[in-house]
């Protein structure tokens, strides 16, 4: 068996890898590398029933993992790149032969995977950790769900400036509800809840736009979003809208937030 442990910024993930079949995965949070990726092992161990014999060895990637100098607990650890790691989970997890994936974190990275050759084709900082460090400052927030919570309650127009501010008629292929500015209104009387809604707008179009022209620039009819913002539903919808406009599917895979720790799982398969 292996295990692959992608230490993050802010949350670690773990997966339990045998035969080239995922049979579990796990994610925790702690103050440092160390103890997320040894606790997120240890997780793994004790809730899947297994022995530190029965590990073959770990392989660990993202951020964090320059912090871990030596062998965990004694059992072979190895390093590997974590836009490689991207590129072979997001393999596996599409099943296609060729795949541009926007792996969203604390930040975005796109990348384009083949049986041949992995690339990182760019990204940008906005991300995840673009949500909760605006949450904190505008909204007095920083639990994630708490401030999807709120985003589920707000009215978007309470806050972007929409093409039917400024137009009488839709701009080319945009329609008059489509997004002009964002923030570029910002009424007196928008909530908190309009706020929330406006941020993770604003951070979910940027990344679905630059997906698209990535997508775009490949020939490719459709990107596959991993990591932690591939679970943000309001944030899915916002990814959905844009492929309506583009003609550019985006597909949100079982496991794909574990998509970095499966990479790094199989990087030896």
């Amino acid at each position: 068996m292996i295990i692959g442990i992608d230490i993050g910024s802010t949350t670690t993930k773990a997966v339990a890898v045998e035969n080239g079949v995922v049979i579990k995965t796990v994610k925790t949070k702690a103050f440092d590398a160390i103890t997320s990726a040894t606790g997120a092992l240890g997780k793994i161990i004790i809730e899947s029933n297994l022995t530190m014999s029965s590990i073959e060895k770990i392989i660990i990637t993202g951020a964090g993992a320059i912090s871990i100098k030596n062998e965990i607990f004694g059992i072979p650890t190895k390093k590997i790149d974590e836009i490689n790691a991207i590129g072979i989970g997001g393999m596996f997890l599409s099943k296609k032969e060729s795949v541009v994936i926007a792996n969203i974190g604390t930040g975005t990275s796109i990348i384009e995977a083949t049986r041949e050759k992995i690339t990182h084709l760019g990204g940008t900082g906005i991300g995840g950790g673009t949500i909760t460090g605006l949450s904190k400052e505008l909204l007095n927030a920083t639990d994630f769900e708490h401030i999807l919570e709120m985003a589920g309650k707000g009215d978007i127009s309470q806050v972007d400036l929409l093409i039917e501010d400024i137009s009488d008629s839709g701009i080319s292929f945009l329609s008059g509800k489509s997004t002009a500015s964002n923030f570029g209104k910002m009424l007196d009387t928008a909530e908190k809840e309009d706020m929330a809604l406006g941020i993770i707008n604003m951070v979910f179009q940027v990344i679905g736009v630059i997906s698209v022209f990535a997508a775009k620039s490949r020939g490719a009819s459709s990107v596959m979003v991993t990591g932690n913002g591939s679970k943000n539903l309001i944030g899915r919808a916002i990814l959905e809208d844009i492929s309506r406009l583009y003609t550019i599917r985006f597909e949100f895979p079982q496991d794909a937030e574990y998509a970095t720790a499966i990479g790094a799982a199989l990087s030896e398969a």
